[in-house]
């Protein structure tokens, strides 16, 4: 798809999104409850979808009703695990990581003997040293990328991960340790990437009676940081409804055109007590020069003159390509550190994000893990292709906004993959874009 847009200033104010992130772990948690859960999901997309898909190969019926989903568990016990019926069944992700790797250790704490198939650059994604702790924990995993067999069962016990691999490996064994039958533990070396990811982990197992200890040290050598999550011998139970909250990571695209355009966007059914880290947004904003309006449930971004500044990605790696479409209409140079884990994402996206952003008239520059972005205060416009990425997909959408010139996105259907409404969204906000078929 094709999506030809004429820059203007976007102003006013659209509702947010179900949290992709959220999403996942309570329709996970729900289905291997004890009993039925109505998940209230304002949407869904592609990603989400993947999820639902997977659970149900494994028995689970989930329904979609009106406000979300109605979602029956996955037939199971604790002594013997997924009933056989449900064993050997075809799990596909689709192009969704978290779905991937959350249901890979749940899929082998059922003992389901399941296999992964997925599509796009998923297959190429790392699952080491995921899949080593599965092994060494009883599992037997075949497969190098996609498709992907898991076999045996997982024995509850210690797991080891250094902090610098993706949260979601650690996202994926606490949701499968309420499924096993004893305590289980995660011990992490080092600093964790995108810990706030975790977090929405701990509070969605909180929702079905799961706690988790964490428990924070350091290691034997006295130097490496390590943290301990602790969980298990007590499994999922359903608390009967539970409400999946508005999405921070693609309400950022709006507020950041806010910053771009000249009359304020809000967005309503965001939560300023989220644990979601890329409610950062707004930080990153004011930083930037934008003012930024908080209520209860709405955020609101309105511009100002805009200024570069430095900053880590470590924790909000979701924001950098829309940050750096803010950076590029600055005064100054913004440097945003700690990128490395965007090479890994549907696209490279320090390359993705630095190629089509300079295609439309911005000076970006890689220098390692770094982005470097040089401010020219307006972008020519021009012809980006989205890599398949829903994010540089909405990213080239935001920067029109400061373009002289029409902007075209190739490939902009990546945006089902998280937003569906995207488009819709734009338009309600006085965008003008017209999407055609290739």
């Amino acid at each position: 798809m094709l999506a030809r847009i004429t820059p203007r200033p976007l102003s006013g104010s659209v509702p947010a999104i179900a949290s992709k992130s959220m999403a996942h772990r309570m329709i996970i948690a729900a289905a291997l409850s004890s009993g039925t859960t109505h998940v209230v999901c304002n949407t869904t997309c592609a990603d989400i979808d993947a999820t639902v898909r997977c659970l149900t190969a494994l028995g689970a019926r989930i329904a979609r009703v009106d406000d979300g989903f109605e979602v029956h568990p996955v037939p199971k016990s604790v002594e013997l695990g997924i009933l056989k019926a449900f064993q050997g069944a075809e799990l596909d992700a689709g192009e969704s990581g978290s779905t991937l790797r959350f249901m890979l250790p749940v899929a082998c704490a059922l003992g389901a003997g399941a296999t992964f198939v997925g599509a796009g650059r998923l297959g190429s994604r790392p699952l080491s040293p995921l899949t080593d702790e599965l092994e060494a924990a009883g599992c037997d995993i075949e497969g190098d990328g996609l498709p992907l067999t898991a076999r045996g069962r997982l024995r509850p016990g210690r797991f080891v991960l250094p902090g610098s691999v993706s949260s979601q490996f650690i996202s994926g064994l606490l949701l499968a340790f309420p499924l096993l039958p004893g305590p289980s533990e995660i011990e992490v070396h080092g600093r964790i990437e995108s810990r706030p990811y975790i977090n929405l982990t701990v509070q969605a197992l909180k929702a079905f009676g799961v706690d988790v200890a964490i428990e924070r040290g350091v290691a034997a050598d006295g130097i490496d940081e390590v943290t301990r999550f602790r969980a298990g011998g007590r499994p999922y139970r359903t608390p009967g409804e539970v409400t999946v909250e508005g999405d921070w990571s693609n309400a950022a695209f709006w507020l950041c055109a806010g910053a771009l355009g000249s009359q304020p966007v809000t967005v309503r059914g965001v939560s300023l007590t989220s644990a979601q880290g890329d409610r950062n947004v707004l930080a990153a904003l004011s930083r930037f020069g934008a003012r930024t309006q908080r209520a209860s449930d709405a955020a609101t971004v309105q511009p100002d003159r805009l200024h570069a500044f430095s900053m880590s990605a470590q924790d909000i790696p979701d924001l950098v390509p829309v940050i750096s479409a803010v950076a590029s209409c600055c005064e100054g140079t913004t440097v945003i550190r700690d990128c490395a884990r965007l090479r890994i994402k549907e696209s490279d996206r320090l390359a993705t994000t630095a190629s089509e952003l300079n295609a439309l008239g911005a000076q970006v520059e890689i220098d390692r893990d770094s982005l470097v972005v040089h401010g020219v205060g307006r972008l020519a416009g021009g012809t980006v292709d989205a890599h398949n990425d829903h994010r540089i997909a909405m990213m080239a959408a935001v920067a029109a906004v400061r373009c002289d010139g029409p902007v075209e996105i190739r490939g902009a259907e990546a945006v089902a993959k998280s937003y569906p409404s995207f488009f819709d969204h734009y338009r309600a906000l006085g965008g003008l874009v017209e999407l055609s078929g290739e």
